[in-house]
């Protein structure tokens, strides 16, 4: 049992802030979420409930809308001023829209005449630059296509419009998702709120500082070797990965198209469900979409008033053993089995599992990945997609657009995949890694039909200095070793800060990471939930804005 071995380090670095608390929990009438994805009617009053899920914003949002304490417009402006304010230093965004405030001005104009309001009425959403948006520019952090702007939203970017949410602005990413710091954009290098000397990890570093930051409510980004878990990690907040098929991938740019996922950012468990669950759904524009029902995850989020003294009981959790082994800092792994040690406090049985694949996924990855890469890139050559250079001759015309176009990350991967997919060496990298991956899905297999669940860091690591891995690929690389695996066997997985380690002005955040049976989100999302509510001593608030929020 986990109970037996040795309390690592307190969490104590923040106290809990009666104040902040009392702002998100003694609300009255709040909504909830029901099963339909993508209709109007999906939130229904609970003014009855006097118990609603804590620390929401998107459930905060509503009710001051409904209730007329705050007007959208109030909300926006309150939001917009935190970003204008932080961006200077943070650097989060490569474009904010210039229609937030009137966006606004038409819900409460709506709100006005009574009429009725979608579940994400007033929620500032931030969207990662490689998922399009129509009349937003969509770059990828590439400058092959700087200046470039969609004729069309994704599919989740247009459900989440549909359901009134306000797209806030496009968050900075490593080019085309490339990468695990945010160093690798073409455009600016993003800093962590927690620390502004250090990464905030990527490739959707952007998104998840902007939520950490609060400059938005929640953000969309992509994840395709735990490129939502492993910033979410970093930044403190909650990143949720969904099943692969879950979420529509029509209008994510491609980088990896069998690994690829659209995943959540929030400041709560509660509001990366929502979420998540209004950007779910069979999309015919997307045929990986899976056509599942879409559950309610919304009743996961039960209030901890509500809850027993044992709320996960009989939860079986699987430790996974190789993630706890050298190369992860002490603190990290600290923090990870004082998790555990909670989680058996709330009554789970907690025990540690080997998966003995689990070192062969980060090599595997890398093949697959890069090998996919480097067919999805070959369209942008100037001809087809991407910005054009003037040649004399079509293949010079080719070789400079993508020379010009393509940071460096992205031609190292590019020539990697390339290389893999060579007569020659097919069978023995690409076919290999293949093979790789469908052990690696059978490993999976066997210890989650044993457990309800599987932890693990999300990171060998807390967040580390700007440059400290720029100029060592393979070190940055190593650090997606606790996540690329989960995208191999396109599972669902959630990553939500549990503790802290010694660093920065206020110490690091630190992620512990569940994984779930496919299409099990909502599992992750009740177990993640109760963890979040009943953790003590710690305020995952960044020191940046820890006296605005307070």
């Amino acid at each position: 049992m986990i109970s037996t071995l040795q309390p690592p380090r307190s969490l104590s670095h923040f106290r809990s802030n009666p104040t902040l608390l009392l702002r998100y929990t003694s609300l009255k009438p709040l909504s909830s979420l029901s099963s339909q994805p993508v209709t109007h009617s999906t939130i229904t009053d609970q003014s009855q409930s006097p118990n609603p899920p804590s620390h929401s914003q998107i459930l905060f949002t509503r009710h001051s809308l409904l209730s007329r304490h705050l007007t959208a417009t109030q909300l926006a402006e309150s939001f917009l001023t935190r970003l204008r304010l932080n961006e200077p230093l943070l650097r989060s965004f490569l474009h904010v829209s210039d229609s937030v405030l009137a966006q606004a001005r038409e819900l409460d104009e709506k709100i006005q005449r009574n009429e009725e309001l979608g579940p994400l009425a007033g929620v500032l959403v931030a969207i990662k630059d490689n998922i399009c948006t129509a009349e937003m520019p969509s770059t990828a952090g590439s400058r092959v296509l700087e200046g470039y702007t969609p004729p069309y939203d994704a599919t989740a970017v247009r459900k989440i419009k549909e359901l009134g949410g306000i797209v806030v602005g496009k968050t900075n990413l490593d080019e085309f998702g490339m990468g695990s710091t945010t160093e690798a954009s073409a455009y600016q290098v993003t800093a962590n709120p927690w620390d502004i000397s250090r990464v905030p990890g990527g490739s959707s570093g952007g998104s998840a500082a902007a939520v950490s930051a609060r400059q938005c409510m929640v953000s969309l980004g992509s994840d395709t070797g735990g490129s939502v878990r492993q910033p979410a990690s970093f930044c403190g907040v909650v990143g949720l990965k969904p099943t692969y098929g879950r979420v529509s991938r029509f209008g994510l740019m491609a980088y990896a198209s069998s690994l690829d996922v659209i995943g959540c950012f929030g400041t709560s468990v509660a509001d990366a469900g929502i979420l998540l669950h209004a950007i779910s759904g069979h999309d015919r524009l997307d045929a990986t979409s899976s056509k599942r029902e879409v559950p309610d995850f919304s009743a996961q989020f039960v209030s901890m008033n509500l809850l027993e003294s044992k709320p996960l009981k009989g939860l079986r959790i699987g430790l996974i053993r190789e993630t706890l082994d050298d190369g992860v800092d002490t603190g990290v792994t600290s923090a990870v089995r004082t998790a555990a040690l909670h989680l058996e406090e709330l009554g789970c049985c907690v025990t540690e599992v080997s998966l003995p694949s689990f070192s062969l996924g980060l090599p595997a990855y890398y093949i697959l990945a890069s090998s996919e890469s480097s067919s999805n890139l070959s369209r942008y050559d100037g001809v087809r997609y991407g910005n054009q250079v003037a040649a004399d001759e079509l293949n010079s015309q080719y070789m400079d657009s993508r020379a010009k176009g393509f940071g460096s990350e992205v031609k190292r991967r590019i020539l990697t995949g390339t290389y893999a997919l060579s007569a020659g060496y097919y069978d023995a990298y690409y076919k290999r890694a293949q093979q790789v991956r469908t052990v690696i899905q059978k490993s999976f297999k066997t210890a989650l039909d044993e457990h309800d669940i599987l932890i693990s860091p999300a990171a060998p690591s807390a967040a580390y200095k700007i440059g400290e891995k720029k100029n060592d690929p393979l070190a940055m690389y190593a650090g997606d070793i606790m996540t690329v695996n989960v995208n191999l066997a396109g599972l669902p997985a959630l990553v939500l800060p549990c503790g802290f380690v010694d660093g920065g002005p206020a110490g690091l955040p630190v992620g512990l990471q569940m994984i779930g049976a496919a299409f099990d989100e909502g599992k992750l999302l009740k177990v993640a939930h109760i963890f979040e509510q009943t953790l003590q001593n710690c305020r995952f608030v960044p020191p940046l804005i820890a006296d605005e929020v307070a």
